[in-house]
């Protein structure tokens, strides 16, 4: 593996806390890995230790299979080559572009240096524009030179820290799919930090969800949403609620009651007696509940979020239960309205009751 987390420990002694706890995964070479989690969850924290700008309390960081993080050993974070990009991009303003990206390759003799330039600019679509003043670009267009200026060097790692987080939305998830296109032309293995679910799903191959310093789950953005590890992760990602449910044996195959009836694919499914007396918690997706006037089940809009091409109902059930569905928008009811729901879940997963 090209980059490998074992048992990586952050603690900060004067503050008595450990900001990063047991975190172990692995990156191949030429993969994309983001980090994702609330505010205070440790990501930045452990992207520092990667960076070798936070020394490890327990475990060890390796790097192309040399270990340069651990307790016993410290590699500079400039002998590491690793590059980095901000959220402030923090480009030189007294600089033109072509210096800017050029920054770090001084060692090159002048012609290798202004064809690497050359080469990364286009990389990113900034050709002809290495002559312009950082002032004189977009936002968008400055975290394009700060992403060529980190890819100039060839660094074995790429590091991103909420590169986007001043851009607005629109642009920033466009610029996701770009940023995505670009380490992947380039060939290079990079680990993304952001706390946006769109940005995490457009980029990663491999995404991994933090928690209170801890990694809850690191896995591919389908199995994330559809086999969450743990109810953080399966409340933090996508919209979705835990309803209660009884799991039985009937004609010896194991059924799921829920408050919208019987759920029918539960291949994956624990067994009963995995449950006190069966009892348990259903998570249920929006897109797991489906509007259907002919449906048995009743349930009153509470909420409604358009979101153009579909609404984003919060329903209430008769029992009290309240879950969430995508409706397209033509349907467009009233909050305080009835329609008829039914569940229809492709993956049912199940959590002890708290």
């Amino acid at each position: 593996m090209h980059l490998a987390l074992s048992h990586l420990s952050v603690r900060y002694p004067g503050a008595g806390r450990t900001a990063v706890k047991d975190v172990s995964f692995s990156l191949e070479r030429g993969a994309i890995g983001v980090l994702i989690g609330p505010s205070g969850c440790g990501k930045t924290t452990l992207l520092r230790a990667i960076a070798g700008l936070e020394q490890a309390s327990d475990g060890e960081v390796r790097i192309s299979d040399q270990v340069v993080g651990s307790p016993a050993a410290h590699v500079a974070p400039e002998a590491r080559r690793i590059g980095m990009v901000f959220q402030d991009y923090a480009l030189f303003p007294h600089l033109d572009v072509g210096r800017n990206i050029g920054f770090g390759l001084e060692r090159l003799p002048r012609a290798q240096r202004a064809a690497r330039v050359a080469e990364v600019l286009a990389l990113v679509g900034l050709l002809g524009l290495e002559g312009r003043m950082p002032h004189e670009l977009s936002g968008g267009q400055q975290q394009r030179v700060a992403l060529a200026r980190a890819l100039a060097p060839q660094p074995e790692l790429l590091l991103l820290d909420e590169p986007f987080s001043n851009l607005d939305i629109d642009l920033r998830e466009r610029l996701a799919h770009e940023l995505r296109a670009i380490l992947k032309a380039a060939g290079a293995t990079a680990l993304f930090v952001t706390h946006d679910q769109l940005e995490a799903f457009a980029i990663g191959d491999v995404i991994g969800v933090m928690h209170q310093g801890r990694l809850e789950q690191w896995d591919d953005a389908y199995t994330l949403y559809h086999r969450p590890a743990s109810r953080f992760v399966a409340d933090f990602i996508g919209h979705g609620v835990f309803t209660p449910a009884q799991i039985r044996e009937e004609a010896g195959k194991v059924v799921v009651d829920t408050p919208l009836g019987v759920l029918s694919d539960v291949a994956e499914c624990p067994l009963p007696t995995d449950f006190p007396g069966g009892q348990c918690e259903v998570l249920l997706r929006a897109d797991d509940i489906l509007h259907d006037d002919d449906a048995p089940v009743k349930a009153q809009i509470l909420r409604k979020a358009f979101r153009g091409s579909e609404f984003l109902y919060t329903l209430r059930l008769a029992g009290g239960q309240e879950v969430m569905a995508h409706v397209p928008s033509h349907h467009d009811h009233r909050i305080g309205e009835w329609i008829g729901i039914r569940a229809q879940v492709d993956h049912v997963v199940t959590f002890s009751r708290d």
